[in-house]
């Protein structure tokens, strides 16, 4: 069945006239959501339904907030605390790693020996032994905070549960044992920094945003409080006159670092919630204003958070997948316009930007419109010997807003070999026809 935007409503209302649903909801919570709502919910959470008589009235309490009052106080204020930035941010990183030399030449003695999808399923394994060397004991993902400007800037490791989504989702592609280890690892750590309702944030002294919740509730969606339904008044709630998803959730008590700047839709943004809520009258608004960027040919520097235009289509065709039939009548030209972006010599421009061009071109179908082989070898050549590929600008507000610290850009070179990883399975695939 097509989930309702609120399944606790609907179960609600469901027992509500039902006598025998009414029943078997009391008796057997899991199993009988599960059934009506043709899902699994996750084994170790337990559900709990109460029922309110005429001699006695439940009154159920949410959790206690996951941060101490002192924690909420240091957050709010720590935007402005140098100090309270280096504690957040988790270690110095070293100096970007420079991309892989003469790999071309030793790819092309491979090649000679071996079928390609033979080679591209060679680079996926060693990829993901490298990705799963780099997560740490909690699940989490490792990115890098640089400044795009000033190398001298510090650089920093930083662990959101944003980037962990970000790159578990890409990782979806692979059914080797290792992505499935790093999912497994990559999904408890997100239940682990989940918010009631069901929200996260990117930093402690950032509010809660929309980015950061959809794509963490895509990777745990089987999630109680996500699988019911727990975050979406909020999400809901957040969204401009003309039915765009704003990024922030501004809500009282809470950090708010981002309200004397510009509140701005942002289109990645609304993809990743359409991609979460899915093809609804609520995401109808947002759809069409995606659309209106595409068919106009605006997408270019239209994101604020996304540096690339690959990025943004990117997002667009997950959406398109996940959400379907959403979207779906762009679907042409959005292809079109990934295909416009190749270079003179027929290359999207980096490894991260081939990487997202060939998974937006196979989210699309149209991935038989370029060559498989040609980009296969060109993300093989790319590959270090240990299995990584380069760091690469991955997001980042570039628009200079924020002053003094303005221009900031993150990735990693776990962040590349994500996308690296789910272009090559794609293209594997096609390959092996």
């Amino acid at each position: 069945m097509n989930r309702p935007v609120d399944p606790t409503e609907y179960l609600v209302s469901r027992a509500s006239a039902d006598t025998d649903f009414r029943k078997r909801l009391l008796e057997n919570p899991r199993k009988t959501i599960e059934s009506e709502l043709g899902v699994t919910l996750d084994e170790d959470h337990p559900i709990y339904v109460h029922e309110d008589s005429y001699r006695a009235t439940h009154l159920v309490l949410p959790p206690r907030n996951r941060f101490s009052e002192a924690e909420r106080e240091a957050a709010r204020a720590g935007a402005a605390s140098l100090e309270f930035l280096r504690r957040t941010l988790h270690d110095p990183a070293p100096p970007a790693r420079a991309p892989v030399s003469g790999g071309a030449d030793k790819a092309a003695n491979a090649a000679n020996r071996r079928a390609p999808a033979e080679i591209g399923r060679e680079c996926i394994r060693r990829g993901l032994g490298f990705v799963e060397s780099t997560i740490d004991g909690n699940g989490a993902w490792h990115c890098i905070r640089f400044n795009t400007v000033n190398p001298r800037v510090p650089r920093h490791y930083e662990r959101p549960a944003f980037v962990s989504a970000l790159c578990t989702l890409a990782l979806e592609s692979s059914r080797e044992a290792g992505a499935r280890r790093i999912r497994t690892a990559t999904r408890a750590y997100l239940v682990d920094t989940i918010e009631y309702p069901g929200l996260w944030r990117y930093y402690r002294h950032l509010p809660q945003d929309l980015d950061s919740t959809s794509l963490c509730s895509l990777v745990i969606g089987s999630h109680p409080w996500v699988l019911l339904g727990r975050n979406i008044p909020q999400i809901l709630a957040n969204r401009d006159e003309e039915g765009r998803f704003l990024t922030w959730i501004l809500d009282d008590g809470e950090p708010d670092v981002v309200s004397r700047f510009r509140i701005e839709a942002d289109p990645v943004v609304n993809a990743n919630v359409i991609a979460f809520l899915g093809d609804r009258p609520e995401t109808r608004d947002a759809q069409r204003w995606l659309e209106s960027l595409v068919m106009n040919g605006r997408l270019e520097d239209s994101s604020r958070w996304y540096p690339d235009t690959v990025a943004i289509c990117y997002a667009i065709s997950r959406a398109m997948v996940r959400a379907s039939p959403a979207l779906a009548r762009i679907r042409p030209m959005l292809a079109e316009h990934v295909l416009a972006l190749r270079d003179q010599q027929g290359e999207f421009g980096t490894v991260l930007h081939t990487a997202q061009a060939v998974s937006t071109l196979y989210n699309i179908g149209c991935l038989e419109r370029i060559d498989p082989e040609h980009y296969l070898n060109v993300l093989q050549h790319s590959q270090r010997e240990d299995g990584s590929w380069p760091e690469l600008l991955a997001f980042g507000d570039q628009s200079a807003k924020w002053g003094l610290v303005g221009q900031i850009g993150h990735g990693s070179e776990a962040i590349t070999s994500a996308f690296c990883i789910e272009a090559l399975e794609r293209l594997v695939e096609i390959l092996n026809g």
